[in-house]
């Protein structure tokens, strides 16, 4: 790459800022508990019923399917691109673990027993103040985006994604989500549903070009790790993060989370899948100290040069697939907004300041955004908290 940064780092670092911007006005407005707070009320509304703290994540894939008159939960599942099993788990924790849904049998069916299937997703009071809030903020956000950093720059931005995005709906058998799905197993992108074909569509069918920003930037970046993960053994978010950082004389595991922009629960799950296939190990730091060091085996070397190879070789293809001034084009608008990709100098980080009560600034702050999302079960915050 000669010294310039891939790609999906580029989109990823976007994705990331314009998701935790967004996040952060999310909890200012919006009452929720978290584990850090029983109830937090930034909108100083007292309710014991206050929903658990979640990302946008949660709106684009999830939530924004749920009408207020209610969904079947069969209907549910094809439109957030599910599997039985996995609509089942993500109507759990959206209904009786965090307060935004509540699923029962329709009222009007008179069956002693109607199948789960037939049963109605409908939003509580607490999920219909959420959808309000989610919605209006994704306008808010791209706003401030076009006054921070200039509107024809943001509209060019915007031009250049959703050709890529409209030319990929096209040429991939995948049906991309406006936000990147929770990664599986193995921290992979790809899912049990990715194998479908459907054109790239808004919330309400609208065409793609009035997608929300952050789903334009979604797309291009997953159907980037779509392809980088059919030809390599660990995910993408894997390699751009830890693998990314590592070396052969020890990294000490304390600095991982400020040298990836990931949360340590995150890191764990990495440095797990890594020990396993032996690409890495955890000893006793050399210089002496208490702490442990993560250090790159040969095999994991070589899992690192090969991770660099492909992000190469994937760019090339892309430049050869939908032209070389299409991809310059988006890489010099996502050059000029990611800036040096460090907290003291690039351009993002200045929507970034986390409001005082905010978790965000309860939490040391990374010198860097992720390489790639680390979109968990853990809400869906894309540095994996």
């Amino acid at each position: 790459m000669h010294g310039r940064l891939p790609l999906p780092t580029l989109l990823s670092h976007a994705l990331v800022a314009f998701t935790m911007e967004f996040d952060n006005e999310f909890e200012q407005q919006m009452p929720h508990r978290t584990t850090r707070f029983e109830t937090k009320h930034g909108s100083g509304t007292e309710s014991r019923d206050a929903p658990w703290l979640v990302s946008l994540v949660m709106w684009s894939n999830y939530m924004r399917f749920v009408s207020e008159d209610g969904v079947r939960v069969r209907e549910f599942q094809v439109l957030a691109r599910l599997t039985k099993k996995d609509a089942n788990n993500w109507l759990a924790r959206l209904g009786r673990w965090w307060g935004y849904v509540v699923v029962a049998p329709d009222r009007a069916d008179t069956r002693a027993n109607p199948p789960y299937s037939d049963w109605v997703v409908r939003p509580t009071s607490a999920g219909r103040k959420a959808q309000q809030i989610w919605r209006a903020l994704l306008g808010v956000i791209e706003e401030r985006w076009q006054t921070r950093f200039g509107k024809d720059e943001i509209g060019g931005l915007r031009e250049s994604l959703w050709a890529l995005t409209e030319v990929l709906s096209g040429q991939m058998d995948v049906e991309l989500p406006d936000y990147l799905p929770i990664l599986g197993h193995g921290l992979f992108s790809r899912g049990p549903e990715s194998e479908r074909r459907a054109p790239a569509r808004g919330e309400n069918g609208t065409s793609g070009s009035g997608l929300p920003l952050s789903a334009l930037l979604s797309r291009v970046l997953l159907a980037f790790a779509i392809e980088f993960e059919r030809e390599s053994e660990l995910s993408l978010a894997i390699c751009a993060n830890v693998l990314r950082v590592l070396d052969e004389q020890g990294v000490p595991v304390r600095d991982l989370a400020l040298l990836t922009g990931v949360s340590k629960e995150a890191i764990s799950m990495s440095m797990g899948i890594l020990q396993k296939r032996r690409d890495a190990v955890i000893e006793p730091d050399q210089s002496g100290s208490r702490s442990k060091a993560a250090r790159l085996t040969l095999k994991g070397r070589e899992s690192q040069e090969a991770y660099r190879r492909l992000l190469g070789l994937l760019e090339e293809r892309w430049q050869a697939r939908f032209g070389k001034e299409a991809i310059r084009s988006l890489r010099m608008s996502m050059e000029r907004l990611v800036g040096e990709p460090t907290v003291d100098r690039s351009p993002l980080f200045r929507g970034l300041e986390p409001y005082p009560d905010g978790w965000r600034a309860l939490v040391p702050r990374a010198n860097t955004l992720p390489h790639y999302p680390m979109v968990l079960h853990r809400g869906g915050f894309p540095d994996g908290s």
